[in-house]
């Protein structure tokens, strides 16, 4: 016998109940799983910031002293290869930090230097490569040059030599008031001991490099600066005063007694160079 309409009513009427009810329990769990959720996410995320605070994600300083700077080095074809000796490494360049330098000019004493990897750390890595492989011992200074400076590095003599490779510019300074009074408060772009980069073409640097023996402040700098002297600048100032001759321009910069590197070493990272012994007398007769 078929259920009355009365009873099919609440049949009807309880089944809508029970759907309610699973809907309702239904909704209830998903906003209790959402808060969960939520305040999982904020506890992870205090969490983090407080690691944060506490230094923890804050590896990007240590990540570059471990890995060190990137640099690049354009190979050159048409250099002189009779002193090919290879590139530098092109990775864990090191980025802070200073390497000291020791000249020996013909028979005087050393003149000691420190080299500003802070500020140039590929132009400091390709010169202590160099260095490391006798590339600059036994060489001339080729100039005396009006500015103020011994020109040394250019192994073949004629304002091309260099290794096969060349590389940017680094650290050229800023241009002060080059027609400022003497008054002390102006401090040349090139004071007397910068050691900087020079080559033929500007930003192909390889092995030139300058040494000022009085303060230089051009209106516009150019060169690249790698570090300066440290002990023995009276012995580049004495240097400075050689007789100079014609080159073929005409320019009076020649030495007329040859400025002999007899010896150019660089030593590790964060390391000092011994004091220079005392000037010896200053001829540069080779």
């Amino acid at each position: 016998m078929a259920p009355s309409k009365e009873r099919q009513r609440k049949l009807a009427r309880a089944k809508l109940d029970r759907q309610m009810a699973r809907r309702a329990a239904k909704e209830r769990r998903r906003r209790r799983v959402g808060a969960a959720t939520a305040i999982g996410i904020v506890a992870v995320l205090g969490a983090g910031l407080a690691v944060w605070a506490l230094g923890v994600f804050d590896r990007d300083e240590d990540t570059t002293e471990a890995s060190g700077e990137s640099c690049s080095w354009t190979t050159q074809a048409g250099a002189d290869a009779t002193r090919d000796v290879g590139q530098p490494s092109t990775e864990n360049i090191p980025s802070e930090g200073t390497r000291p330098a020791t000249l020996t000019f013909n028979s005087l004493a050393p003149v000691t230097a420190t080299l500003n990897i802070t500020d140039a750390p590929c132009s400091v890595a390709s010169f202590s490569y160099l260095a490391g492989r006798q590339y600059f011992d036994n060489t001339k200074c080729t100039e005396i040059t009006e500015e103020g400076a011994l020109h040394c590095g250019d192994i073949t003599g004629d304002g091309l030599g260099g290794p096969t490779y060349t590389y940017f510019d680094e650290n050229i300074p800023v241009a002060t008031n080059p027609s400022a009074p003497p008054s002390g408060s102006v401090t040349p772009a090139y004071p007397a001991g910068t050691i900087a980069l020079t080559s033929p073409t500007p930003g192909q640097n390889g092995s030139q490099f300058l040494i000022f023996f009085k303060d230089f402040n051009p209106a516009t700098p150019k060169y690249p600066i790698i570090g300066s002297v440290a002990t023995g600048l009276e012995t580049v100032q004495e240097i400075g005063k050689t007789e100079t001759v014609a080159n073929d321009a005409g320019e009076k910069v020649v030495p007329k007694s040859d400025v002999l590197i007899t010896s150019l070493t660089v030593g590790e990272v964060g390391a000092t160079a011994a004091p220079a012994a005392p000037a010896a007398s200053a001829s540069t007769a080779s």
